[in-house]
């Protein structure tokens, strides 16, 4: 590893030996530069900037370096998500922010408790720890312990063992005759005691098959200061016997709840409104084995939403995850109960109702004149018309998603001019949009985020998209299947804002995408990190190449690289060893179903030559978003 590249990992700001010089001090005009600015003035500066922009600041000069070495130690926030560290790397960083009472770790590369327990202390109050592919649940102790202080907790579990969190013991004070398996491991009753300032948690548990957690054991000891809790994922029954236990415990008031459970129901709904009538946030999302619509959400469960005077935001959402199941005993009329007792909701998500129509969402259009996020997920009878009931609305709206409506078209989006501030706009699965909708969308100059997924665009659409000179950071045109070289080129045509603000792009599933539209993205996308070319099998070698060993172009910004299933790459595609700046910033390379996954000897090279580079040879989308727990990553 390089001088440099060390530096950015481990947050080294030493400065240089003999006639070394900063980053930016080769021609010999940038460091006399600084002397024009006093030192509370670069402090003043420095303190707005993140921990990666501090390191990378470190390099630029001898002055920027040692007010960096000054402003670490009082550094507050660290967020590490993005980049895989190992142990002794984490170290290193968290020995240079001591004071930071915030911590967010991507654990794929810990490979057991202590790789977190030595980090930790009580000055620590917020704690992500991400992707926790290798931790035992007994991690928990261990934070409890060392971070008395803790308010907020986030933990991402691989639950490769029974999703269980606590052994029989711990339960002695659970309600008379409750039934308690056996659990992973104990508190001894101290859960409470350990987590007595917590105010938010979240524990998920991924790689479960039809297992879910019993939350019962855990809630006994959940301290009165809790305000936000997230569990996934949990059964349904089961939660609503302890909501039933904890509704009685003195100063306990949530006010953000997050469930993803085996099958929403009415009983669930109704008690989750009555014991914790004070809910700002509600999120529910279910994911059920079987169409049985025994015990489903009817339009009565969604009646009793009228209790919940406070709430600003709800999301329930049916996911097609483990069969194509939806909410088929709710329609317009459900809609109707929500949008006459919700009447402050600032953020709506509905997902899986196949009998709500336009009038539905409508109502709740019409009804909620503060909002700013609008989402609707696999809503077969949800039509056009909808936007255009959202007038009313249409000035406060920041993000709108509308995924998987199979009667949605171009026209929908005809006034989406209207949305002044629109950031966010989803219409991915929305299979009859066509070319006549970027034109409308490019009218739309405060977008930043856009996914037309499965849309049926052509090289013409995206010409009008690009002509629109939108400040796009996000651009997602997965499956759009009639997209060729030709469109990609048209999309940076004249160095439009898009080539200076365009950081994601994933191009992934389009047939007639080939070197040649990658050779244009490298060179037109200054901002460009992310890129997906997952199954594209016209991309080849060159381009692999061409984003490998161009040390001072564009490709060299890349972070993550998504090559899955890109079939015209060869074993050699990655040839070895590495160019010196080969790959210098990527963090994630995905490889999966390529033949390069043949050549397993390149992998312990490749990670040797860039220790810091997670290569995930399964078929995880970016950066191992999803699918993380059910793989060792190298």
């Amino acid at each position: 590893m390089d001088k440099t590249t060390k530096r950015h990992c481990t947050g080294e700001v030493g400065g240089g030996s003999g006639g070394e010089k900063g980053g930016g001090s080769s021609d010999g005009d940038f460091e006399p530069s600084m002397g024009r600015f006093t030192d509370h003035i670069i402090i003043d500066v420095l303190e707005k900037m993140d921990l990666a922009s501090l390191c990378t600041a470190a390099c630029v000069s001898p002055t920027f370096n040692s007010a960096v070495a000054y402003r670490l130690p009082f550094v507050s926030s660290s967020d590490l998500s993005g980049f895989y560290l190992d142990e002794e790397t984490l170290k290193h960083v968290v020995r240079r922010v001591p004071g930071a009472k915030s911590l967010t770790i991507e654990c794929l590369r810990m490979r057991n408790d202590s790789s977190i327990i030595n980090i930790l202390g009580d000055h620590i109050k917020v704690l992500s720890l991400l992707k926790c592919t290798h931790l035992s649940y007994d991690i928990l102790r261990a934070i409890g312990e060392r971070c008395p202080n803790l308010r907020s907790l986030l933990i991402e579990f691989a639950g490769c063992d029974a999703p269980e969190l606590f052994k029989e013991e711990t339960c002695r004070n659970a309600p008379k005759g409750a039934l308690v398996r056996e659990q992973e491991f104990s508190f001894d009753g101290q859960f409470h005691e350990y987590f007595s300032f917590l105010q938010s948690l979240s524990i998920t548990i991924r790689g479960t098959s039809r297992d879910v957690f019993d939350v019962r054991p855990l809630g006994q000891f959940l301290p009165p200061s809790l305000k936000k809790l997230k569990l996934q994922q949990t059964d349904a029954r089961l939660f609503v016997l302890w909501l039933d236990a904890v509704r009685k415990i003195p100063l306990f008031n949530l006010r953000n709840l997050s469930l993803v459970l085996d099958l929403i129901s009415d009983d669930l709904l109704i008690t989750v409104v009555h014991s914790l009538p004070h809910l700002v946030e509600l999120d529910l999302e279910d994911r059920p084995f079987t169409l049985s619509s025994v015990g489903d959400l009817t339009n009565i469960g969604l009646q009793a939403l009228k209790f919940c005077e406070c709430l600003i935001a709800l999301s329930i959402v049916r996911s097609k995850m483990n069969c194509p199941a939806s909410f088929t005993r709710v329609d317009n009329k459900g809609m109707f109960h929500v949008s006459e007792g919700c009447k402050r909701l600032e953020s709506v998500k509905l997902g899986g109702f196949a009998k709500v129509t336009e009038a539905g969402y409508s109502s709740i259009l019409y009804s909620c004149r503060n909002l700013k996020k609008f989402e609707v997920l696999t809503s077969p009878l949800l039509s056009d018309s909808v936007i255009d009931n959202m007038t009313g609305v249409a000035r406060s709206v920041v993000e709108l998603r509308l995924s998987s409506c199979s009667l949605l078209t171009s026209e929908a989006l005809e006034h989406l001019s209207s949305f002044r501030k629109l950031e966010v706009l989803d219409t991915s699965g929305c299979e009859r949009i066509g070319d006549q909708a970027p034109f409308y969308i490019s009218k739309v100059t405060t977008l930043t985020r856009l996914n037309l997924a499965k849309a049926r665009i052509t090289d013409v659409g995206l010409a009008l998209l690009g002509a629109g000179d939108l400040p796009i950071v996000q651009l997602c045109i997965r499956k759009c299947e009639k997209v060729t070289d030709k469109g990609i080129k048209s999309l940076f045509h004249a160095d439009r804002k898009i080539c200076k603000t365009l950081s994601v792009l994933d191009v992934g599933y389009i047939p007639k995408i080939t070197d040649a539209a990658i050779f244009t993205i490298a060179t037109a996308a200054k901002a460009l990190t992310d890129l997906s070319l997952r199954f594209c099998n016209g991309v080849t070698d060159a381009a692999v190449q061409m984003l490998m060993d161009r040390p001072n172009h564009n490709s060299s910004q890349l972070q993550m690289l998504d090559l899955c299933s890109c079939r015209g790459l060869s074993a050699e595609a990655i040839m070895l060893p590495l160019p010196l700046y080969a790959f210098h910033r990527l963090r994630w390379l995905g490889i999966g179903l390529t033949d390069i996954v043949a050549k397993r000897g390149i992998f312990s090279e490749i990670c040797e030559a860039r220790p810091r580079l997670v290569v995930c040879d399964v078929c995880c989308d970016f950066g191992c978003g999803d699918g993380w727990q059910w793989h060792n990553v190298r």
